[in-house]
C-alpha cells in the first residue's frame, strides 16, 4: 500500500499529528493560506453582475507549493486537514486547485489534535464543502473592494497610506461615537443614604434609604438630603417585613471564542490577538513528557456550546472523584446555542479533563498554563451543581414616609463556585458580596446609631476595553470568531484608536475619517448593515444564500455611493492647511497645519524646499498666549532668558539663543525622587503615545516613574514626601491624593500656586 499525503495549515499541527501517524502517511504543513488576490490591483473581474477573483500564489509560497506537489506526486492520496472552518475550508479548495486533479483528494476534519481524534476523522473523509468555500470567497471580496476603492479617496482627501476596512471601520465608528457620547455627558448629582441600626440581636446593619412616600427615593441635592438626615433622626425605626428565599447561582456555559477573549482580557489582561496566539498553541499540541504532543484543548474559534457526550462523561467522572459526589448534578448540564448553524463545532474545552492544570504545568509556559487553567475550570464548573444561599430582604419603615431596606446573603453551598467564577467588567459581582444579617423579627423596632448621606454623580458610558469592544461587537452582529482579534489589532495598527490605561480612544485621525466614511458610505459606516450582511454570509454558509446575488446586492448601491464620494467627500488635506502665526525659523513663511501619520502637525508651506516641521502642540497656546514664549529664568551656559516650549516628547526648558546656546532641560516639579538614596527630581516626560508621565531625572540609574501628576506637598497623615493629582470619579473634581496605598488622605487642589492652569 503507498503513502497518503496529509496537509495541515501548521508545522506545530503537522509534528503533532505526524507522531501519530505511521510511515504510510506524509505530514506537510501549507503554512496558512497559498493563494490569494493580488496585492498590485483589485484581482476581481466584474461583468453582468458576476465577480470572479483572480487567485495568484501568494509572495513567499512559492517553495511550499512546490514541496506540496512533489509530496503529492509520491503519494497515492491527498487529504486536506486545515482547520474546520471557512478559512480552513478556504485554504483546503486552494490547496487542490494547485495541485491539480492528478491524484484523488479529500478533506478530513478534526476539531482537536488527539490521537483517537484524527483517526476517527482519517476513517470518515469528506469532500471540499464548496458553501462554506463560497462564503470565505464572499467575505475576502467584499474586503477587497470596499478596501480597494474607498482607500484611494482617504490618500486623496487625508494622506496616503490610510485604508479602510468593511468591519474594522465599523469598530472604529463604535469607539469615536462612545468617545462623543462622554464628551457630550452632563452629569447630575444625586445622594444616598445609609443608616446603622441595632436591633434585640448582634451586630448593628446597614441598611439603605429604598423609597419616600412609596416612591423610589431620588435626593437630587445636599438641602434635600439634609432634610431627609433631619426628619430620620427624629423618627423610630420598625422592621415591616422580612423576606427570606433560597436562591441559585447557575454555572455559565463553557466557552466560545467571544467569551474566551473577554475572560482573558478581565483575568489575565491578555489582548484579544494574545489570547488566540497562546490558545493556538494549546490546539497544535504540547509535548507533555513521555506522553509526547499532546492538544490540549478543542479549536478555539467557535460560536457553539455544545460539548461530546464522552467529554461531559469524563467530566462527571473527575467531578465526583475530585470534590465529591454533591458537586455532580443529577442530570447532564446541556447548554442552548443560539441557532442551529452554530453547531458545527464544539465549545472550547480540553480534549481531556484528566490534563489537570496542576499536574501539567511544568510543560507550560506562565501564559500557556494560565489560559488553559480558565479554560479547564471554566468547562469543569459548567458541568456542576448551582452554588445556593439565602437572600434576606429586611424592609424598615422610618415613620410613614420613609422606608429603609437591608439586603443579606448567607452561602449555604459553594457549588461550582469551588472551581471557578466568572469576572465581570465592572470588578463587581451583581449579587453582591456575601453579607450576615443579625436575627430580625417582623415588628421590630430598631436603635438608629449613625446616618450617612453621601452625594455622587452620574457617570458617562465607559471607553471601550478589548474585552467590552468584543462584547459589544459579538452583541451586535458584528464580526465573527476568527475576526475578532484582528479587528483589535487592526484598529490600532492603522493609527484610527490607541489604548491607554487598558481603554480605548480614537485619534484626531480616527475621528476625522470615521467622519468622511459615515457621510459618504452610510451602509458601510452602518452597525445595521454590516451585522445584516454577517448574516447573509452565514446563509451562503448554510446554502440558503447565493453568493454571486449577494456580491452583486452590495456592489449596486456601493459603486453609487462611491461615484457620489469622488465628487463631494471633503478635502481634509486642504481644510487641514490653516496658516497659524508660527513663522519657520528656516524661511521665514507662515507654517501651516496638515495631517500626518500621528494626526496633525506644523509644516513650512514651502515644502520640499523647506522641509521643517513642528509638533502642534509647540505652537500657539502651548507656548503661552498669542504664541508667545514663557520666560523661566536664565540660561547656566549663556545667561540668556530661557523659555518654556513646547516639543514632539512635552514640555522642555530650552535656551532663548538656540541655535548658538543648545543649552536644554526638562520641566521640574519641584518633587524630589522618593526612591530611598536616589538624588533626583521628578520631571515631565511625554511617552511615545503622546501621554504625560513624571520620571526621575537620574534615569536610566533610577528609573521611578508615575503617570500621576505630583505636588510638593507631604501628606498629613503618613508623611510621604508628595501627594499626587487624580480625578473624582464622582464629581469629575481634581484632588491631590497620597499615593501610598494603605493611605486614604485626599484634599482639593489648592487655589494658589499650586492649581494647574491647563
Amino acid at each position: 500500500m503507498g503513502q497518503t499525503l496529509l496537509i495541515v495549515e501548521s508545522p506545530t499541527k503537522a509534528k503533532t499529528i505526524g507522531k501519530y501517524l505511521g510511515s504510510e502517511y506524509i505530514v506537510k504543513a501549507s503554512v496558512g493560506h497559498v493563494r490569494d488576490l493580488p496585492t498590485k490591483e483589485l484581482g476581481i473581474e466584474i461583468s453582468d453582475g458576476r465577480f470572479e477573483p483572480h487567485y495568484v500564489p501568494m509572495k513567499g509560497k512559492g517553495k511550499i507549493i512546490a514541496e506540496l506537489k512533489k509530496a503529492a506526486r509520491k503519494a497515492d492520496m491527498v487529504l486536506l486537514a486545515p482547520d474546520p472552518d471557512r478559512e480552513g475550508e478556504a485554504i483546503a479548495w486552494h490547496i487542490a486547485h494547485e495541485l491539480g486533479d492528478k491524484k484523488p483528494v479529500q478533506r478530513v476534519l478534526f476539531h482537536e489534535v488527539t490521537k483517537s481524534a484524527i483517526k476517527k476523522a482519517l476513517a470518515e473523509p469528506l469532500q471540499i464543502d464548496e458553501n462554506k468555500v463560497n462564503a470565505q470567497q464572499s467575505r475576502r471580496i467584499l474586503d477587497r473592494m470596499v478596501g480597494y476603492k474607498i482607500s484611494p479617496l482617504l490618500w486623496k482627501t487625508v494622506r496616503r497610506g490610510l485604508s479602510a476596512g468593511r468591519v474594522q471601520s465599523v469598530a472604529v465608528r463604535l469607539v469615536c461615537e462612545r468617545e462623543a457620547e462622554i464628551q457630550a455627558f452632563v452629569p447630575v448629582e444625586y445622594w444616598s443614604i445609609t443608616t446603622t441600626l441595632e436591633g434585640a440581636a448582634p451586630p448593628p446593619f446597614a441598611a439603605k434609604l429604598h423609597q419616600i412616600d412609596g416612591k423610589k427615593a431620588e435626593i437630587s441635592d445636599q438641602e434635600s438630603a439634609d432634610r431627609v438626615v433631619s426628619d430620620l433622626k427624629q423618627l423610630p425605626c420598625k422592621i415591616s417585613k422580612v423576606e427570606k428565599k433560597e436562591r441559585k447561582r447557575r454555572p455559565t456555559p463553557p466557552f466560545i471564542t467571544s467569551k474566551l477573549q473577554q475572560e482573558a482580557a478581565r483575568k489575565l489582561g491578555f489582548s484579544a490577538k494574545k489570547t488566540m496566539m497562546v490558545a493556538q498553541q494549546l490546539y497544535e499540541g504540547i509535548e507533555l513528557g513521555a506522553a509526547g504532543p499532546v492538544g490540549l484543548i478543542t479549536y478555539m474559534r467557535t460560536d457553539s456550546v455544545r460539548v461530546a457526550d464522552s467529554a461531559i462523561a469524563e467530566c462527571r467522572d473527575l467531578i465526583v472523584n475530585m470534590f465529591g459526589q454533591d458537586y455532580l448534578p443529577e442530570k447532564t448540564q446541556f447548554y442552548p446555542n443560539k441557532n442551529a448553524s452554530q453547531d458545527a463545532h464544539e465549545a472550547i474545552r480540553p480534549t481531556s479533563v484528566g490534563y489537570v492544570p496542576s499536574d501539567i504545568k511544568g510543560y507550560l509556559s506562565k501564559d500557556q498554563l494560565n489560559l488553559y487553567s480558565l479554560i479547564w475550570k471554566r468547562f469543569v464548573a459548567s458541568q456542576m451543581n448551582p452554588a445556593r444561599y439565602y437572600q434576606t430582604t429586611v424592609s424598615i419603615m422610618a415613620g410613614e414616609s420613609y422606608q429603609l431596606r437591608a439586603v443579606g446573603r448567607h452561602q449555604l453551598f459553594d457549588g461550582f463556585l469551588i472551581v471557578y467564577e466568572e469576572g465581570k467588567d465592572n470588578n463587581g459581582d451583581e449579587n453582591g458580596a456575601d453579607t450576615e444579617l443579625p436575627a430580625l423579627e417582623e415588628g421590630e423596632v430598631l436603635n438608629l446609631k449613625e446616618i450617612l448621606p453621601k452625594q455622587h454623580f452620574t457617570q458617562p458610558p465607559p471607553r471601550f476595553t478589548e474585552s467590552t469592544l468584543v462584547k459589544e461587537l459579538e452583541e451586535k452582529g458584528i464580526g465573527r470568531p476568527s475576526t475578532y482579534a484582528s479587528i483589535m489589532s487592526t484598529i490600532q495598527d492603522r493609527g484610527y484608536v490607541e489604548l491607554q490605561e487598558k481603554r480605548f480612544y480614537p485619534t484626531d485621525l480616527g475621528v476625522l475619517v470615521t467622519g468622511l466614511l459615515t457621510k459618504s458610505f452610510p451602509d458601510i459606516l452602518s452597525v445595521s448593515f454590516t451585522a445584516r450582511m454577517e448574516s447573509d454570509l452565514d446563509k451562503v454558509e448554510e446554502g440558503s444564500r447565493d453568493w454571486q446575488e449577494l456580491l452583486a446586492d452590495f456592489y449596486r448601491p456601493f459603486a453609487a455611493q462611491l461615484d457620489t464620494a469622488l465628487e463631494t467627500m471633503r478635502d481634509a488635506k486642504k481644510a487641514g492647511e490653516e496658516v497659524t502665526d508660527e513663522i519657520c525659523d528656516k524661511c521665514g513663511a507662515r507654517m501651516v497645519v496638515k495631517w500626518g501619520r500621528n494626526g496633525r502637525f506644523v509644516a513650512c508651506p514651502n515644502f520640499p524646499d523647506c522641509k521643517n516641521t513642528k509638533d502642534l502642540s509647540e505652537v500657539g497656546e502651548g507656548n503661552g498666549e498669542n504664541g508667545d514664549l514663557v520666560d523661566v529664568g536664565d540660561c547656566p551656559d549663556c545667561g540668556k532668558p530661557l523659555q518654556l516650549r513646547n516639543g514632539r516628547y512635552g514640555r522642555f526648558i530650552s535656551c532663548s539663543n538656540y541655535p548658538e546656546c543648545k543649552y536644554t532641560s526638562s520641566v521640574g516639579t519641584g518633587v524630589a525622587c522618593p526612591r530611598e538614596g536616589c538624588d533626583g527630581e521628578l520631571v515631565e516626560k511625554k511617552s511615545r503615545k503622546g501621554k504625560l508621565f513624571y520620571a526621575c531625572n537620574r534615569y536610566p540609574k533610577c528609573d521611578y516613574a508615575t503617570w500621576d501628576k505630583p505636588y510638593p506637598l507631604a501628606c498629613p497623615n503618613c508623611d510621604f514626601p508628595f501627594l499626587v493629582e487624580k480625578k473624582s470619579q464622582s464629581s469629575g473634581e481634581k484632588l491631590l491624593r497620597c499615593p501610598q496605598k494603605d493611605c486614604n488622605y485626599q484634599t482639593k487642589v489648592p487655589i494658589i500656586g499650586l492649581k494647574d492652569k491647563s
